[in-house]
């Protein structure tokens, strides 16, 4: 079994921003694909950015520029880097982690004011 635990989400203002971090534990074998989701009130979940074990990224076209997406393998832990925010990024987002299974975090709460 694994757990992620998620941290770093908040209230921030339009032009702002915030660090995700999620960190993987338990029974991990190897780690393949890290990444971050959003959920938006009303929307399905979306792909935002994800990681594989050798560095790829991709990220969805509404946050290119603006997000990055890194990882630290020794650590078994993946960050999310989201400047310049806008209102529309107001989301729960989930971490994502492809091991032996698959697995989601609990969710942290991302509002943007603007």
């Amino acid at each position: 079994q694994v757990q992620l635990v998620e941290s770093g989400g908040g209230l921030v203002q339009a032009g702002g921003s915030l660090r995700l971090s999620c960190a993987a534990s338990g029974s991990i074998f190897s780690i393949n694909t890290m990444g971050w989701y959003r959920q938006a009130p009303g929307k399905q979940r979306e792909l935002a950015a994800v990681i594989t074990s050798g560095g790829s990224t991709n990220y969805a076209d509404s946050v290119k520029g603006r997000f990055t997406i890194s990882r630290d393998n020794a650590k078994n832990t993946v960050y999310l880097q989201m400047n310049s925010l806008k209102p529309e990024d107001t989301a729960v987002y989930y971490c994502r982690v492809v091991s032996a299974g698959v697995y989601w975090g609990q969710g942290t709460q991302v509002t943007v004011s603007s």
